[in-house]
């Protein structure tokens, strides 16, 4: 099998698990409030959800040397068809917290789950470095517009009722994340051998790049923690509680910012190649995170959407190119160790934020997550082109030494 054929795999089941998580996100709130519980029940539940993706990236991590690409894929995508059928069978408060903290259930829409630094290392494996950033681009993007479809797609809970319970109907589309599961389990097991074997380099524990993993995974955990406090499932509480929308409202305006952050992922290879990935990292990031701040004003709807929509097209230029830096700065051996490394302190970092984020929806209404995420955002947006800005990848390199 040729590599173009494994990267198709790879990207169908990313976007299958998008689309998944896109409702999920949106649905999760609704859910729990249907079951009785309140904003800190979400925010724990989505803490549990994030924490235990994150021990498990680090179990992974540790081992990344010694663990198998192919069949570490399979044993997520079978948790992935468990949790989804767990969701739909329990419905109380302790035994939800333990499938969420076991499954791969994924509040913030995104994907910061167990999959991800594996999928990384095998498709910086099938790219040329010249290639990588357009690569992670496209793998981004197809998460990115399939998740959207997927966030369009929670309005079945308003479109069917009332002829179907809401409840009846979540329980339904929990039941499709758990079959979504078993159809990535079935991609993975079209991989080719070639997924394991790389250049040629076997995988090693970190060496020469350990310090600059350490510090890259160090800033990646600030920015995580902000955007642990406005994961897609609280700031879908936040939109329903502050102006009053319904299910398939919100969808629809989940729908329009990840559609607008997929189209982004384009625009940041060519602004990678003119700029550099660092510069085009954070000078799209930062005002992002101001238009997040502002969010937190909003008097309307209406200015809500608008901010958010903006945000959208800004705030993940930063993902492929994030991606692409993390393969492109560490030694080809390193990259499944520094792909997980990485993973794990974002994932531990966003898995404390939502309970926090929870209790203050608690206390207020008002956007005050909003507000702390979009300013710890912009601290590591600074220290990042502080720390990073002269550390180049190998296609951004002129005569310069990388440093590798």
């Amino acid at each position: 099998m040729s590599p173009a054929a494994d990267q198709r795999r790879i990207f169908l089941a990313r976007s299958l698990r998008a689309f998944a998580d896109g409702y999920v996100a949106i649905l999760l709130p609704v859910h729990l409030s249907l079951l009785g519980f309140e904003a800190f029940a979400v925010g724990a539940i989505a803490t549990a959800a994030l924490l235990g993706s994150a021990l498990l990236t680090l179990a992974l991590g540790i081992s990344a040397h010694r663990v198998r690409r192919r069949p570490a894929l399979l044993a997520a995508a079978l948790l992935m068809a468990a949790t989804g059928f767990g969701f739909a069978a329990v419905h109380g408060f302790w035994p939800l917290l333990l499938v969420a903290f076991i499954g791969t259930l994924n509040p913030s829409g995104g994907d910061v789950s167990v999959f991800l630094p594996l999928e990384h290392t095998v498709l910086a494996h099938t790219a040329s470095d010249k290639e990588r950033t357009a690569l992670f681009a496209r793998y981004s993007f197809a998460g990115a517009a399939v998740g959207a479809l997927g966030a369009l797609a929670a309005g079945v809970v308003d479109w069917f009722a009332p002829a179907v319970a809401p409840a009846t109907t979540i329980n339904i589309l929990f039941v499709l994340y758990g079959l979504l599961g078993l159809l990535t389990f079935a991609l993975y097991r079209g991989l080719s051998a070639a997924v394991e074997v790389g250049d040629g380099s076997p995988p090693v524990p970190l060496g020469p790049s350990r310090r600059r993993v350490y510090g890259l995974a160090a800033l990646f955990s600030i920015d995580a923690f902000g955007g642990g406090l406005v994961v897609n499932a609280l700031l879908a509480l936040w939109l329903y509680e502050r102006f009053g929308l319904s299910v398939s409202t919100t969808g629809a305006i989940f729908f329009a910012t990840k559609l607008c952050s997929a189209i982004s992922y384009f625009l940041a290879v060519p602004l990678a190649r003119r700029f550099g990935l660092i510069n085009t990292m954070v000078f799209t990031h930062l005002p992002a995170n101001i238009l997040l701040i502002l969010t937190a004003f909003a008097p309307t709807i209406e200015v809500a959407f608008l901010l958010l929509i903006l945000r959208g097209l800004l705030s993940e230029m930063d993902s492929p190119t994030r991606s692409s830096y993390v393969m492109a700065v560490v030694r080809p051996e390193e990259r499944p160790a520094a792909a997980s490394v990485t993973a794990v302190p974002r994932s531990l970092a966003a898995a404390v934020a939502p309970v926090l984020s929870g209790w203050l929806f608690t206390v207020t209404l008002f956007g005050w997550p909003l507000i702390i995420a979009g300013a710890l955002k912009a601290v590591y947006d600074l220290a990042l082109l502080w720390q990073f800005s002269k550390v180049k990848p190998p296609e951004e390199l002129s005569g310069d030494q990388s440093g590798r």
